[in-house]
């Protein structure tokens, strides 16, 4: 089966629109974990502010993404704030992110796909790239992308160095907590967002790999439905669970490899 077979016998526009509820969802997911963990952090219980911090990043990794899409359910302006704000909180340019993974779906795992180079390298390799993936998509955009993306970047990046100052130069403790943090699960992306879902792939890169476990599902977000994900880009991920059973019922025989 092809790409497109899948795409004429999947059911999936009507996945593209979001309900109000689920509109707030998806556009607020990030604010109970962020508010735990600061506080947390503010009255320096750090151990245990760590998994708040680990579940908002990675709702807050969830929102930037249906961001790239235009899967948040708000318009243009809401949509570039969210990517704006969340930059600065994670610590990395989302629009030079963007830039790559919108490149990622054109040419997935092709030399020119940059975001995903790590998928090819050993599960220790894509850990050790870390760092250097995190400056290559910042300095890649900056050459390839256009005014658009270059001028956001470049917002982005010194918005990012006035909030780095401020919180070092009145020395912010809970600030500075967060933001190594943020850093840290940074390095990690290119294992966690790259390796993990297209290793051993290239062969059928649109067919990446994908997570069916409901308890791995509820702790990552539904994240991990990365097949789903790479073969209907457009479909938010509060929908994706219910992509998945369409998939399945229309090709029972489609393999689906487990990223964890």
């Amino acid at each position: 089966m092809t790409h497109q077979e899948i795409l004429r016998k999947v059911e999936w526009k009507d996945l593209k629109t979001l309900s109000f509820k689920e509109m707030m969802i998806e556009n607020n997911l990030t604010i109970p974990w962020f508010l735990v963990s600061i506080t947390l952090a503010y009255f320096e219980y750090y151990l245990l502010a760590l998994p708040f911090s680990a579940f908002y990043f990675l709702a807050a990794f969830r929102q930037v993404h249906n961001g790239f899409h235009n899967s948040l359910g708000t318009n243009r302006f809401l949509t570039w704030l969210t990517l704006y704000l969340n930059s600065i909180s994670l610590m990395v340019s989302v629009h030079a992110v963007k830039f790559h993974h919108i490149r990622h779906h054109k040419f997935c795992l092709t030399a020119e796909d940059y975001e995903g180079k790590s998928a090819g390298m050993t599960w220790y390799g894509a850990m050790l790239y870390g760092p250097i993936h995190l400056l290559l998509i910042h300095k890649v955009t900056l050459q390839l992308g256009n005014k658009h993306y270059q001028w956001n970047v470049l917002l982005e990046l010194f918005s990012i160095a006035v909030f780095a100052f401020i919180v070092v130069y009145f020395n912010i403790d809970f600030l500075l907590y967060h933001i190594i943090v943020m850093v840290f699960a940074e390095f990690m992306m290119a294992f966690f967002a790259v390796w993990l879902v297209h290793h051993d792939t290239h062969d059928s890169p649109e067919f990446a790999r994908t997570q069916r476990a409901g308890w791995k599902n509820i702790l990552t977000f539904n994240m991990f439905y990365h097949l789903e994900h790479h073969l209907f880009p457009a479909v938010p991920t509060i929908k994706l669970p219910e992509l998945a059973k369409r998939i399945d019922r229309a090709f029972p025989e489609l393999e689906k490899k487990q990223a964890f």
